[in-house]
């Protein structure tokens, strides 16, 4: 069951090597820093530069041709939009940011062994220091990402816009696109029997008054029973956000539905059944816990199921039936069968799937597929939920080609819309740039900045 977002732990880890070199500078070196600007309420410091190069050199980015002048007017953007983010109002709980803290710090602990050794790495004498130090670097990021979504959120684009956009294009600098596939798939689930779902209820429910009346922690019968193996070795805690759907519905409308310490009755997903505590509420976020058990299938079960999917796809095979219809009518997945079985990509939300960025699973049971060939039945269970069977088809192939406005039009309207949202900010920039108070180190003046941050 993959219920952890692989962004949020990506943004972890950079910002783990971030701060290895923001947070190793102490305060009584501070105190001895140049000052290189100052945009609105916030100073930017040398060694601000400093670490931001140091910190691209330590990921592996080349900083060759990257002058100190385009990393201190990045740093400057950065300042303009969290001064513009406080000064506008935008809410920022402080809760917020002490949750995101407590995160990293569990995050940094794993990483280094105890609090102890974090400490010493980050050369910090005490925890509540260190933890000051952490709010505010993350609060300014956050502002900073705040006013920036606040300033494209309505950019809309129309069609007649796109179609300008694309004409603008030259033919020679057309993009190209690689080789895309639609992938349509039918599914057959075993029937898991009553007595067994009843089971799992009962053994829920069992966890359940253990901890609302034995006093058991939620989160030790995870880590101890949970089938997750996404959130077991956390106790089965997860953070969610309204305003960024990920996971079952079922449960995101549990999980919204609950008051904090309350624990939901067992509830089904197709990934198994599930109980449900809320931790804490923080206005759009919510961390949460469950425990997942995957109820047993029967071989019995399994095999109905595998010559149920055998005889669709000799029906399918016999032209008895359409492979659509066939979806529609028999799929046990809900969120394809209405589409005729055709696959959304989860990265683009769009139905095709570029070979080169094509999960490396789904690649590998299409690859040796021929257009409009079925595969034979496969038994999936890769997302740690009941064993399924399904039959899977490339029903429609795009070959590497020069963009192509009817064709790629979904890709040329992202492409449209994004440089949009770059010339609003760009905008944006120059107006606050004009009315904000802004001072560059006479040092720095020699800098040709993208923006006019140096004030005649």
């Amino acid at each position: 069951m993959m219920l952890l977002n692989p962004g949020n732990m990506k943004f972890l880890n950079s910002l783990f090597l971030v701060l290895v070199f923001q947070l190793s500078f102490s305060q009584e070196k501070i105190k001895v820093d140049g000052i290189s600007s100052v945009v609105g309420d916030f100073i930017i410091l040398d060694s601000d530069i400093d670490k931001v190069l140091i910190d691209m050199e330590s990921q592996g980015i080349s900083t060759r041709g990257i002058s100190k002048c385009q990393l201190l007017g990045k740093l400057m953007e950065d300042k303009l939009y969290a001064h513009h983010a406080i000064q506008d109002s935008l809410e920022l709980s402080d809760n917020e940011i002490y949750d995101y803290v407590d995160r990293q710090l569990e995050y940094f602990t794993e990483q280094l062994g105890g609090i102890e050794k974090v400490l010493e790495f980050y050369k910090k004498k005490d925890e509540i220091s260190f933890r000051d130090e952490l709010f505010e670097i993350n609060k300014t990021q956050r502002l900073s990402e705040m006013m920036q979504e606040s300033i494209v959120e309505k950019v809309e684009i129309t069609p007649e816009e796109v179609r300008q956009f694309f004409q603008t294009i030259p033919k020679i600098d057309l993009p190209v696109f690689g080789t895309e596939l639609e992938i349509a798939q039918i599914v057959v689930e075993p029937k898991v029997s009553e007595e067994e779902n009843q089971r799992i209820i009962d053994q829920l429910n069992l966890f359940r008054e253990d901890i609302l009346e034995g006093g058991m922690s939620f989160a030790s019968k995870a880590l101890l029973y949970s089938q997750d193996p996404g959130s077991r070795s956390k106790g089965g805690k997860y953070t969610l956000n309204r305003k960024k759907p990920r996971m079952a519905k079922e449960f995101r409308d549990v999980a919204f539905s609950l008051r904090e310490d309350e624990i939901s009755q067992p509830f089904k997903t197709e990934f198994g059944w599930h109980i449900l505590a809320v931790d804490k509420i923080r206005g759009q976020e919510i961390d949460i816990r469950h425990i997942l058990l995957i109820p047993k299938i029967s071989d019995d079960e399994l095999k109905s199921a595998k010559e149920k999917i055998d005889n669709l796809r000799e029906r399918i095979s016999n032209n008895e039936i359409t492979f659509s219809d066939a979806a529609l009518r028999f799929s046990d997945e809900k969120q394809t069968r209405l589409n005729g079985g055709v696959l959304i990509n989860p990265s683009t939300n769009d139905t095709r799937f570029e070979l080169t960025k094509m999960d490396p699973l789904l690649y590998s049971q299409v690859k040796d597929l021929n257009d409009n060939q079925m595969s034979m039945p496969l038994l999936d269970n890769s997302d740690n939920s009941v064993s399924k069977y399904k039959i899977l088809k490339i029903s429609n192939r795009f070959d590497e080609h020069k963009a192509d406005f009817s064709q790629d039009y979904v890709k040329i309207k992202e492409l449209a819309l994004t440089e949009k949202q770059l010339k609003t900010i760009k905008k944006w920039m120059e107006e606050k740039i004009d009315e904000t108070f802004v001072n560059v180190n006479s040092d720095s003046s020699y800098c040709n900045f993208v923006y006019n941050w140096i004030k005649e």
